[in-house]
């Protein structure tokens, strides 16, 4: 059985590991372990951290950025982390970051998360079970959240 670490944060206002743990387990029988950490810079250890002390085989990083220019700088170190400790433990972990300033109300950032979360958390089943499905989707111009944008022509 699959081991399947969740990171998200007390910052966040939506909760994103909710929604990842029931996509999930809606795809798959897994053990998850989740662990809660105060910000996004708090992330990278507590990945780490699931990857090498239980044992988790993927874990998705789940973070909500403010839109001040100081939350996008904690943004982009964090997403720094967590390459680092990728590489570290040869281990994928899945960022998943909803910026507040994507969105141009509450409703349509709430729903952001969700839709975001849960595309995320079926790509982290594929990377899993169906790597073969992530070949088929190559070049397709996929995104997660907000509508896909193509191949080209």
């Amino acid at each position: 059985m699959s081991k399947i670490g969740i990171a998200d944060t007390t910052f966040a206002r939506f909760d994103m590991a909710k929604v990842a743990i029931e996509e999930i387990k809606s795809h798959i029988s897994a053990e998850i372990v989740r662990v809660t950490v105060p910000g996004i810079k708090d992330l990278p250890v507590a990945c780490k951290k699931l990857i090498e002390e239980k044992g988790c085989d993927i874990v998705m990083a789940l973070g909500m950025p403010g839109s001040a220019p100081i939350d996008k700088t904690c943004a982009h170190e964090a997403s720094i982390g967590l390459i680092i400790a990728q590489l570290m433990t040869n281990t994928h972990i899945i960022e998943v970051f909803v910026h507040e300033d994507e969105a141009s109300n509450e409703e349509e950032l709430a729903w952001l998360a969700e839709r975001r979360t849960r595309e995320h958390a079926q790509n982290v089943v594929k990377m899993l079970v169906k790597p073969w499905a992530l070949e088929r989707e190559a070049g397709k111009g996929m995104r997660e959240g907000f509508e896909d944008v193509g191949p080209l022509k």
